[in-house]
């Protein structure tokens, strides 16, 4: 865990900006001793982000199956987009 005083941020913004990305981790910024920020870099932040976002969609599926919502297995989804694929094919869409 880094942890640096908000001044450093002012201060030592260089040498922040580079510990985040060469680290990768949360840099912790204090105020007056108390945790005040964190900052990390944009490449960290948006994968985060993206993993929480998928995190998100795995509940909400793991909700809906246990709440009884029809489930597909990986052949039955192959086999319905196969299907669609067909009837494009016939109705001239052939490069969908």
């Amino acid at each position: 865990m880094i942890i640096k005083p908000s001044t450093a941020l002012r201060n030592e913004y260089t040498e922040i900006s580079r510990i985040a990305k060469e680290s990768g981790e949360p840099i912790y910024l204090t105020k007056n001793g108390e945790g005040d920020l964190v900052v990390m870099d944009i490449y960290t932040f948006e994968k985060q982000k993206k993993l929480l976002e998928l995190k998100a969609k795995i509940l909400e599926a793991e909700e809906q199956r246990l709440s009884g919502l029809q489930t597909y297995t990986h052949n039955e989804v192959e086999q319905k987009f196969a299907a669609l694929k067909g009837e494009l094919q016939k109705e001239g869409l052939a490069n969908v």
